[in-house]
């Protein structure tokens, strides 16, 4: 054995709390504190090994120096890969490291030239979910996932193919937990923490298999860490700070039955670390002997706070090398080589420590394919692991199971095809045929440099952008959902037509529980251009900005928009008495839902438009008023005894709102349908949709009525309900295709009438925190059919914007944000019901189906399905609706089998439901 320690692998004094060896033996990391903050230095391992590349001036020691964690960083290790390198620390953060590529070496921040990054590692992903110090991560074999643990009394699995999406957080320890260990067959990880426990949980299903406390009962005070440790077969399990006669050991735990019955004893103080070497070994063969059969063996090494480590072989009673006072202070921190030859050992002291030992020493180890056989020997199966499905040991059980999960498969590999392709272009077009090393000269000659009026040197900060390809996202980009709508739609869409229709009210043309005032009419027809030049008095109904808008959207104005003839612009309302008019107004009626300011398809029903002449004759001194409507050419009029203050229309009747209180209905073809009714109030905003029309008056109420059928759906309703309390004022009003009405307040909320209950429901809020953290992006498929066109898109289109934006931005922890996204969803699908919208209600019911899917919720997903499926067998009793929205139930529930398919998880859920369906057959 050889003993080494080098004095430049150093934190400059400050204590190295974690260490870890590359799997390819080039390199090392350790992590500890810093001058200010947590650090996280890669050493070059080639001086360690050979003393010539140690006094070679041209062979760096240090490779990269990582100053980003805010506090000190308590554990370093590398993925199985050696691909990434995850840290934790006392900021609560686990940060995983990638190399960058394509960038060369530069200057440590802070630092003399002399010391520079020989290799540059960046950030991938930051992983917020603690709310304590992180004492310690690892690796899941494999990489599937990534475990961390804190003094928050957690343990929280990452899914290391998709961070930062959260598998499990496992709570069960009422103390600090302050080490991890994975099982290396894949079925269990186990977790040692100051309540005087060592737990271990189960992969399969991330519940406690066991918990573990007699030979920690007598533990008294505690250590920095508890590093336990699995052996490489994963027959054992050792643990850290175990007593046995008021002695401390390191306890051996069984993995049959989990006896406790074995110890590594010796040490004179509390252990901290353990570690096994990651080979199996047997006894080596003396040249020229026969080989013998011998039992394998395993090789472990042991940390103290008494400063001394010890090395064992199981194959021995006795330790093989005890090392004493190796350091100042406690060990912190044990890894092997992957050859199973050489250890590095930390100490608070701020030293490390390499032993190299010989294979005479410790014995031949076993090679890959006899490793393996044991592991086939013992658990009937190799560890040669490559899928997430054979790690939980899951067996595939029906064959349409089969067929979804290798459609998924299938489709990740054209994501990830595409992703690299993308990634190769986004390079190609960066370097454009320049050398990277160019382009860095050619900006950095672009620094500008000044001088403060006591000498020094100012550089202004020159922005270089980051060259590397690396395949993650920086954690605080990867919640954006991707919602339908925009900004722009709420504010701008007015329409009446065969499927919904809106008004602005922002404010009412006549203020709410106000005296009406005489209000003067306009005309437009599509392109918005006057029949008259005569001067007009405008409306409050609508606003300049609508009226810009308006401009550019032919065939949306269906109130009567004040503007004057010739420059289309609002004017504020003089005082005294209306001035008489002889004017007409044009005004078009759409027949598309929901049209959108951008350029889309133009609905394939002809406009309509009304044109309105008040004061057109006088009989009996009674002045009339004409409403001429024309269609494809087809024109018909009627005559009102009253001056015209506002109409509505829909591809099956037309409204029309007097001065005298009375509304008049008309069919398309301008046949009467009702008798005028009598309004309570002036009216301040009316609607058509289908045949419902919807009148809001100045008194604050609400009707509205079923032409179709001669009857109220919604009889003179207050909207003091939503309006008490606040402040705020209407800004928004829209009917729905299925006479639904919704009312938007100044203060951004958004309420819908629901007729059945007779209460006001909450369907859009600008300030919920629900949209702004949540996040399903990954739930969303491209084959969904777009909702941008649904009256639940059009009320919370500018609020779902806001969300996107927020959740770039936002740090929420993940457990919270699963939360506050199952929450989100949960309301989208009760407000596209209310809205009696089919087709939204449809698209959110996917989404929520699959996020239950990836999430693994097993308890709501199978309450889902339970009532789409509806009973087997018909009863008298039962209050079960086959149908909801014009949606067949079983047909909605057949549409999400292969969307439960996709995990493995639920395929007994899948499999149940399929037989059902099957011996229902269409009914």
């Amino acid at each position: 054995m050889k003993l080494l320690k080098p004095s430049w692998v150093s934190h400059n004094g400050k204590p190295i709390f974690s260490v870890d060896i590359h799997p390819d033996g080039t390199k090392f990391a350790t992590g500890g504190q810093g001058e200010d903050s947590g650090k996280v230095v890669i050493w070059n391992m080639a001086p360690v090994l050979r003393e010539e590349d140690e006094k070679n001036v041209n062979i760096p020691k240090m490779l990269c120096q990582m100053d980003n964690h805010l506090a000190c960083v308590n554990c370093v290790r590398w993925s199985n890969t050696g691909l990434y390198l995850a840290s934790g620390g006392d900021d609560k953060l686990v940060m995983v490291w990638k190399r960058a590529a394509f960038i060369g070496p530069s200057t440590v921040f802070g630092s003399s030239s002399k010391l520079a990054n020989v290799e540059q590692w960046r950030c991938v992903t930051i992983l917020r979910n603690h709310t304590g110090d992180v004492m310690d991560v690892a690796w899941s074999p494999h990489d599937v996932w990534l475990a961390s643990c804190s003094v928050d009394n957690t343990i929280v699995i990452w899914n290391a193919r998709k961070f930062p999406e959260i598998v499990a957080s496992l709570k069960g320890h009422t103390g600090l937990v302050k080490g991890l260990t994975w099982d290396p067959v894949g079925k269990y990880i186990a977790s040692q923490a100051d309540d005087h426990s060592l737990k271990v949980w189960r992969t399969m299903d991330w519940q406690q298999e066991t918990n573990i406390t007699k030979p920690f009962n007598e533990c008294g005070g505690t250590t920095h860490v508890l590093r336990l440790s699995w052996s490489p077969d994963g027959q054992y399990l050792v643990s850290a700070h175990a007593m046995n006669n008021s002695g401390p050991t390191a306890q051996i735990i069984e993995r049959d039955g989990w006896k406790t019955n074995m110890d590594f004893v010796g040490h004179r103080k509390a252990v901290t670390v353990v570690k096994f070497n990651p080979k199996i070994f047997k006894k080596k063969q003396r040249n020229g002997s026969s080989p013998k059969p011998s039992c394998p063996y395993c090789c472990c090494a042991v940390g103290s706070k008494d400063r001394s480590l010890s090395v064992w072989l199981t194959s021995l009673k006795r330790p093989l090398v005890v090392i004493h006072d190796l350091f100042d202070k406690s060990i912190m921190d044990i890894s092997w080589t992957l050859n199973g030859l050489g250890i590095l050992v930390c100490s608070m002291d701020g030293t490390v420590a390499y032993l190299n030992f010989s294979q005479d020493e410790l014995g031949d180890p076993l090679n890959e394919d006899e490793k393996n056989a044991i592991h086939q020997n013992i658990y009937g199966k190799s560890l040669a692991i490559t899928t997430e499905a054979q790690l939980s040991t899951t067996i595939i059980e029906n064959p349409e199971m089969l067929k979804y999960q290798q459609e998924r498969q299938r489709a990740e590999q054209a994501n990830h095809r595409m992703t690299h392709e993308a990634q190769a272009h986004k390079l190609t077009s960066v370097v454009n045929g320049e050398s990277l090393e160019d382009i860095r000269k050619n900006l950095l000659k672009k620094q500008v440099e000044t001088r403060t009026a006591d000498g020094r040197r100012r550089i202004t900060p020159l922005c270089i952008a980051q060259l590397d390809t690396g395949d993650f996202s920086p954690a605080l980009f990867n919640s954006v959902p991707i919602l339908p709508g925009s900004a722009s739609q709420l504010t701008s869409q007015l329409s009446s037509d065969s499927n919904t229709a809106t008004s602005n009210l922002d404010p009412l043309s006549t203020p709410l529980g106000s005296k009406a005032s005489s209000l003067n009419t306009t005309a437009m027809k599509s392109n918005l251009l006057l029949t008259t030049s005569t001067k007009m008095e405008p409306m409050k109904a609508l606003d300049s900005r609508f009226t810009e808008r308006s401009k550019v959207m032919p065939g949306v104005t269906i109130s009567m928009a004040g503007l004057t003839p010739k420059a289309l612009d609002v004017e504020k309302r003089k005082k005294g008495r209306p001035r008489k008019m002889d004017a007409k107004m044009m005004m078009p009626v759409s027949h598309q839902t929901f049209q959108q300011v951008r350029p889309v398809p133009v609905s394939t029903e002809p406009p309509v438009y009304l044109e309105v002449e008040n004061d057109v004759s006088a009989v009996s001194g009674a002045k009339l008023s004409q409403l001429r409507c024309s269609r494809e050419g087809r024109e018909w009029d009627t005559l009102l005894p009253s001056r015209v203050i506002t109409a509505a229309g829909s591809s099956d009747v037309v409204a029309v709102a007097c001065e005298d209180r009375m509304l008049s209905v008309f069919s398309a073809c301008g046949r009467r349908l009702l008798p005028a009714i009598l309004l309570p109030a002036p009216m301040s905003a009316l609607h058509c949709a289908g045949f419902y029309v919807m009148a809001l008056t100045a008194c604050a109420t609400l009707s509205v009525w079923d032409v179709q059928k001669q009857s109220a759906v919604v009889k003179n309703e207050s909207l003091q309900t939503i309006l008490s309390g606040t402040e705020c004022t209407v800004s928004q009003s829209l009917l729905t295709q299925q006479g639904v009405p919704v009312i938007g307040l100044s203060n951004g909320k958004s309420y819908c009438f629901n007729s059945s209950l007779e209460t006001w429901n909450l369907i859009a809020d600008k300030q919920d925190s629900l949209v702004q953290c949540a996040d399903f992006k990954n739930c969303i498929s491209s084959q969904d059919a777009p909702v941008s066109q649904g009256p639940l898109a059009l009320t919370q289109g500018h609020n779902l914007n806001a969300g996107r934006l927020a959740s770039r931005l936002s740090s929420t922890p993940h457990h919270l944000q699963h939360g506050m996204t199952l929450v989100f969803l949960e309301n989208q699908l009760a407000s596209a019901l209310t809205l009696r919208s089919s087709t939204e209600y449809h698209y959110w019911l996917l989404i929520y189906a699959r996020f239950l899917v990836t999430e693994g919720s097993d308890y709501r997903l199978r309450e889902l399905c339970k009532d789409l499926l509806g009973p087997v067998h018909k009863s008298a009793g039962s209050a079960w609706e086959p149908t909801t929205l014009g949606l067949r139930k079983r047909d909605l529930l057949r549409e999400l089998l292969p969307v439960i398919g996709q995990n493995l998880r639920f395929q007994r859920l899948f499999t149940e439901y399929q037989d059902q369906l099957e011996l229902l057959g269409n009914k």
